[in-house]
């Protein structure tokens, strides 16, 4: 359980060196003495590479292809791995094939043809344009007759309907071929998306610490199939008990050692402070970044941390044992005495005011 406690380092036991000296005596009495008390919160958690997640595939079905191994640096979009889709495969395959069909290039045969009936058309209405000019001249000079116009008339209308219709097809026909040339560029586009789906790529620069499955193996959207994260960055990913977690602020100091490390401690400072608990764990996420890390990190390491709430120095400080209710002492002739009580930790605290150095002090209960 997370609480304010003092953590068990080094260069701390030196500051508590004074405080160490006023242990109790066979008597159980002590006198306060001067030293350094510090506050703290506990934090476990893990190391984590930056950047570092899970990848995972909306694809199903067997992985066809591994194409890099643990350990291998990959760039933005770089394939990780395949995974094989029949269906997927021959969807793009027809995608193509419409495409190629529906291509404006492919098809400039039927508009060809089209634009020779246009012509004809043309041809043919022009002449009958000009049968007609030449009838109705006729017909001012009382030469043929009235039918005989009205024909002429009747042919150069018809050949001008039939041109501009011809015309009007050729603009359907094109307008036509350029919508199914943009759908199935469309179509093939979508295809190839969701054939690339079957693909897994990465999201960033970094370096691959995992592959979760191997050539073969069966696989669903659900399945993991990578741990991909910053090369060569790293921070803190801890966990703090809502018991404490109002008292942490973003920059404070952190004071951190792992197993991997034993004997050593390392700084760190508190970085994102995630608002949401978990209500499993009744605990808070928050992250922290090296300010003096070791020289090789890998994810998923386990930590220890003591985040520094505040620092007293030459304090006045007494073990937590003598307090009573965390505001009273006992001097040595068993008089009740209240003081101000400052930073406290799990063995120790530090004593504002209410006795002084030469106080002598009974642990309660004797």
């Amino acid at each position: 359980m997370s609480s304010t406690s003092t953590y068990r380092l080094p260069w701390i036991a030196l500051s508590f060196f004074f405080l160490l000296a006023c242990g109790p005596n066979e008597n159980e009495q002590i006198r306060p003495r001067k030293g350094t008390i510090t506050e703290s919160v506990y934090a476990s958690g893990r190391i984590k590479a930056v950047d570092q997640y899970e990848a995972f595939t909306s694809a199903s079905g067997p992985i066809q292809e591994v194409f890099v191994q643990e350990g291998d640096l990959v760039q933005t979009g770089q394939p990780i791995l395949a995974v094989y889709s029949e269906r997927e495969k021959l969807s793009r395959e027809n995608a193509e094939i419409a495409r190629a069909y529906a291509d404006l290039q492919a098809n400039q045969s039927r508009l060809r043809d089209l634009q020779l009936t246009i012509d004809l058309a043309r041809s043919k209405m022009l002449n009958d344009s000009s049968l007609f000019a030449k009838q109705k001249n006729l017909w001012r000079q009382n030469i043929g007759t009235e039918i005989e116009l009205e024909q002429k008339e009747l042919a150069y209308e018809n050949s001008k309907t039939a041109y501009e219709t011809a015309q009007l097809r050729y603009e359907d026909l094109k307008k036509e071929i350029e919508f199914n040339e943009r759908s199935a560029q469309k179509n093939l586009a979508i295809s190839r998306v969701l054939e690339s789906d079957y693909v897994l790529k990465s999201k960033t620069d970094g370096k691959v610490y995992a592959l979760l499955k191997e050539k073969g193996e069966m696989v669903t959207p659900q399945t993991a199939l990578a741990v991909i994260g910053a090369a060569d960055e790293f921070l803190l990913e801890m966990e703090v008990d809502e018991y404490d977690i109002s008292k942490v602020k973003p920059g404070q100091k952190i004071i951190v050692t792992m197993d991997s490390y034993q004997g050593r401690t390392f700084e760190a400072v508190v970085g994102k402070i995630y608002p949401l608990m978990n209500p499993d764990t009744k605990s808070f996420t928050l992250e922290g970044k090296f300010t003096e890390g070791p020289e090789q990190l890998y994810p998923n390491l386990s930590l220890e941390a003591n985040i520094i709430l505040s620092v007293s120095e030459n304090a006045l400080i007494v073990p937590r044992t003598f307090l009573i209710e965390d505001r009273y002492l006992l001097n040595a002739d068993g008089d009740t005495l209240s003081v101000e009580v400052g930073i406290k930790n799990y063995e120790s605290a530090e004593i504002i005011s209410g006795i002084s150095e030469s106080t002598e002090l009974m642990k309660p209960g004797r």
